[in-house]
């Protein structure tokens, strides 16, 4: 699915937020890279799960063309620094919800791009019949956390010990989720 592109300015840093097109697949790679090793707030180390230019393509493609995915960049003078993306399925018994995922690179925190990619998911999910969004967050994301709960996720579940990071310590993994409103 696409949006329309849309223009942001926060704290003094002008960017856009727009769907992904299959041009972007080369900085989409590199740019996961450098975010998986940046913090530990992603599921991958550095290097894991590596997506290389051609299965990029092949994602920002299939994202275009389904009705229940959406695959948007966020961008600062033509330089991509963050993403999202909502995934769905077309299994009968789960079409009604899609999963959510974000990432923006550490220098660009705390200029609203996280919390403007997820308005924009959340905008398409409700426009689009999807009833549900799901995801994930490690428990240490405090910020995460306060504003998925301010666009009206709860927490649904805990994944005990499911994560352990670089101390060696295990962390638990918050499953949350956001009905729209008046659904059931």
């Amino acid at each position: 699915m696409i949006i329309e592109k849309l223009r942001f300015e926060v704290n003094g840093l002008t960017y856009t937020i727009r769907s992904a097109i299959e041009t972007d697949a080369r900085d989409l790679s590199a740019l996961r890279l450098k975010i998986d090793g940046e913090t530990e707030n992603m599921d991958r180390e550095r290097g894991e799960a590596f997506i290389d230019v051609p299965e990029f393509e092949q994602v920002i493609n299939m994202d275009t063309k389904m009705e229940r995915n959406l695959f948007l960049v966020a961008e600062v003078d033509d330089r991509i620094v963050g993403y999202s993306r909502c995934e769905g399925t077309y299994l009968t018994r789960f079409s009604h919800k899609v999963e959510f995922g974000v990432c923006v690179l550490k220098e660009f925190w705390g200029y609203g791009m996280g919390n403007n990619l997820l308005k924009e998911s959340i905008s398409w999910a409700d426009s689009n019949e999807i009833k549900k969004i799901t995801l994930n967050v490690t428990e240490t994301n405090d910020k995460a956390i306060q504003l998925y709960r301010k666009y009206g996720f709860e927490i649904e579940g805990i994944l005990k010990n499911d994560k352990r990071l670089s101390d060696n310590k295990y962390y638990n993994t918050v499953l949350m989720g956001r009905l729209k409103e008046g659904k059931n």
